[in-house]
């Protein structure tokens, strides 16, 4: 299938490793023109110099750090002055610390909240009048499945995501007219470094090896496996597609039938 979005240009946030590189490849194998956004600049020219060899999409970056204050001003500049503007947007964060609502002092709270919320809300409100003049527009915010389920020993997910939820609805009631979705998507497993930290804790916190962790948690997955980022990263593309023109405001799950809920 073609998604249509050849040509788009796609900031993509937190795009290093894990599930945002694992975006930007695959928008970019779209065709797609994607600016990768993190802190390890070594990393981030190796992954665009892997992406432009493809020959598919073209491949930039920027090194910008979502808890600094300016990095709403570092990004739209970026945007701007490499990709000449944004059609696709992918909000992508990294996790907090594990811990329990306890452990949630006022100092942690801030400082997760600046990063993984208000930097989100405000980069997305200063891109957003260039897609709606444009009437056409894609903003994908990754969360957890911690939105839908609460996961234990994630209380500072659990607390701080649901809210980029709420926004994302209320967003999509507002612009839907101009032509600019914006959806959720929710990983549940999918394997990357981020999910080995998890698997590490929760072994120290209970006494398990790793492997035990893994089994267990796999045999609660209806598939019975964890998920690739690949798999992953299709999910998005396709939500920042032509023909996901009339998905928006929705809650999507990448997470091999694991919630339990509706």
């Amino acid at each position: 299938m073609d998604l249509g979005i050849k040509g788009k240009r796609a900031l993509v946030l937190a795009s290093s490793r894990g599930l945002g590189h694992g975006i930007a490849v695959a928008l970019a194998r779209e065709g797609a023109n994607v600016l990768l956004c993190g802190r390890s600049g070594e990393t981030l020219e190796a992954n665009c110099k892997a992406i432009n060899a493809e020959g598919k999409g073209k491949a930039d970056w920027i090194w910008a750090d979502l808890s600094e204050e300016n990095f709403v001003e570092t990004a739209t500049a970026a945007v701007k002055s490499k990709l000449g503007g944004v059609d696709i947007l992918i909000n992508n964060t990294g996790g907090p610390t594990p811990g329990t609502t306890e452990d949630m002092t006022a100092e942690r709270l801030e400082t997760y909240f600046f990063s993984m919320v208000l930097r989100v809300i405000t980069l997305t409100n200063a891109l957003l009048p260039d897609m709606k003049q444009q009437g056409w527009g894609r903003i994908l915010t990754v969360a957890s499945s911690g939105v839908i389920e609460p996961i234990g020993n994630l209380a500072l997910s659990n607390t701080l995501r649901p809210a980029l939820a709420g926004w994302s609805k209320t967003l999509a009631t507002e612009i839907g007219r101009f032509g600019v979705t914006t959806n959720l998507l929710l990983p549940g497993s999918i394997l990357t470094s981020r999910l080995d930290d998890l698997d590490g804790a929760a072994a120290k916190r209970t006494g398990k090896s790793i492997d035990e962790i893994r089994v267990a948690k796999e045999a609660a997955i209806p598939v019975g496996r964890y998920g690739k980022v690949e798999e992953f990263a299709a999910t998005a593309a396709f939500l920042c597609s032509q023909q996901a023109s009339y998905i928006t405001g929705s809650l999507v799950r990448c997470d091999g039938g694991a919630a339990r809920s509706l």
